[in-house]
C-alpha cells in the first residue's frame, strides 16, 4: 500500500508535461497543413494568370483570373522575358500561428501566343 500512495498524483503531473506537447505538435501540423493549401493556391493562382496572359487577356482579366483562383489578398508580379511572361503571385497563409506572417509564393511560365 505504501508504493500506491507514493505515486499519487503521478498521472496528473505526466497530463501536465504532457498536454503542451501534444498541442504544440497539433497546432504544428495545422500550420504546416495552411501553408502547403496557401502555397498550391498561390501555384494555381499563377498558372491561371499565366494562361490569361498568354492567350493575350487585359491586365483586368488576368488579375480577376488570379484572385478567382488564389482569392483575396493574392498579390501578382508579371515579368515579360521576350516571348515569354513569368506570373508570380504571392498570398497570405490563413493564419500564421505562433510562425507569424506566413506568405506562399507560386510561379508560373507561359509563352505569349502572337
Amino acid at each position: 500500500m505504501a508504493a500506491r500512495e507514493s505515486e499519487r498524483g503521478t498521472v496528473t503531473a505526466e497530463l501536465a508535461v504532457g498536454l503542451p506537447v501534444v498541442l504544440v505538435v497539433l497546432v504544428a501540423v495545422l500550420t504546416l497543413t495552411a501553408a502547403s493549401t496557401a502555397q498550391m493556391r498561390a501555384l494555381d493562382a499563377a498558372r491561371a494568370g499565366a494562361r490569361a496572359v498568354a492567350v493575350g487577356e487585359g491586365p483586368g482579366a488576368v488579375r480577376a483570373a488570379v484572385e478567382r483562383v488564389g482569392g483575396p489578398g493574392a498579390e501578382l508580379t508579371l515579368a515579360h522575358e521576350g516571348e515569354w511572361v513569368r506570373v508570380t503571385v504571392t498570398r497570405p497563409v490563413a493564419r500564421g500561428g505562433w510562425a507569424g506572417p506566413l506568405r506562399a509564393t507560386g510561379s508560373a511560365t507561359a509563352w505569349v501566343e502572337p
